[in-house]
């Protein structure tokens, strides 16, 4: 923190403490705000959208979203980016349903390779960004480009439709009308918040991405941390991978290609920082929640599609907006 942002934050406070812990307070949480508003308003417009199959449809949409938002967010804890993610997701399922319908495998160990595949490729990725010192928006994207070729290629353009029963049942079964499907991000977001607050590897995270250099003399392995970081990331794509397959009963040559911007948003809307050290489950949970909420809705008072890009795009826009807002006076 330089002497001019503290400076800043406490003329701030000073001139009007209640104003000031307020806005803090709505800056913290204005995912949530959002939230509720829209869910409020898109109820008003359409009486379908609060209705429990709706609500159903909106847990199993944010469920492949939801654990691509974490995904991306582990990296942006360190301070670095994926871009790479949503091409995993495409190109593991692929390898995953190629070993049992080309290979012959059962599907529950071809869906171990998919998911080993990707992540595999985390922990290159992270290898590539630490040890060779790579810029990681390049590295990644380069990936990304590299996966998606190689995902074209091995479907030859063709979607892949002859998956086994058991590679589909978790994306098409209910318990009690309900589906199965979310339980799985519920899980997620549990294993991955446990993980981030309660555990070494957790707090290595959070410090490398608020001061590399001082985690780095305070004895922690900057390096590794990363690699370890991106090959969670690398696993998470994977298990998303897997569930898009199901839930879809189908692969096709662009899997995953859709998700790359709102996998980004999410968590960033949610309150993980682009400068790395902050953010936590609750929020990337909200971020995934809202922009699921924002396509759902948009679609149930049919609005054009090409518009929930651009809605998207604004929100990216605002989200960076409040958190360089939230870190020079209320951080």
């Amino acid at each position: 923190m330089t002497a001019m942002t503290a400076t800043a934050k406490q003329d701030v406070k000073e001139k009007d403490p209640t104003a000031h812990r307020l806005i803090g307070w709505v800056l913290h949480n204005v995912v949530w705000i959002w939230l509720v508003a829209l869910v409020l308003g898109f109820g008003l417009f359409n009486e379908f959208f609060l209705t429990v199959l709706n609500l159903q449809n909106i847990t199993v949409q944010a469920t492949v979203l939801g654990i691509l938002g974490l995904a991306v967010a582990l990296p942006l804890l360190v301070a670095e980016i994926d871009l790479s993610i949503p091409a995993n997701l495409g190109f593991s399922s692929a390898i995953g349903a190629l070993a049992y319908s080309s290979v012959g495998l059962p599907w529950f160990p071809a869906m171990l390779i998919g998911v080993g595949v990707a992540t595999l490729i985390g922990f290159f990725n992270g290898v590539c960004i630490t040890k060779l010192r790579m810029v990681s928006l390049i590295e990644t994207l380069s990936m990304m480009i590299i996966l998606q070729g190689a995902l074209l290629a091995i479907t030859q353009g063709k979607t892949l439709t002859n998956l086994s029963d058991g590679y589909v049942w978790i994306g098409q079964a209910s318990i009690g009308g309900w589906p199965i499907m979310p339980l799985i991000f519920v899980i997620a977001l549990v294993v991955i918040g446990v993980m981030l607050r309660m555990t070494v590897l957790g707090r290595s995270i959070y410090a490398v991405g608020g001061n590399p250099a001082a985690s780095n003399s305070a004895g922690i392995r900057v390096d590794r941390i990363k690699i370890l970081t991106y090959t969670i990331s690398g696993f998470l794509a994977g298990v998303a991978g897997f569930l898009l397959a199901s839930w879809q009963m189908a692969i096709t040559s662009n899997q995953g290609s859709s998700y790359l911007l709102y996998a980004i948003a999410a968590p960033i809307i949610g309150g993980v920082s682009v400068f790395g050290g902050r953010g936590n489950v609750v929020g990337i949970l909200g971020g995934v929640l809202l922009l699921t909420v924002i396509q759902v809705g948009l679609a149930i008072i049919n609005i054009p599609s090409f518009y929930v890009g651009m809605i998207g795009g604004f929100m990216i826009f605002i989200a960076v907006a409040i958190d360089a807002i939230r870190v020079r006076y209320f951080a």
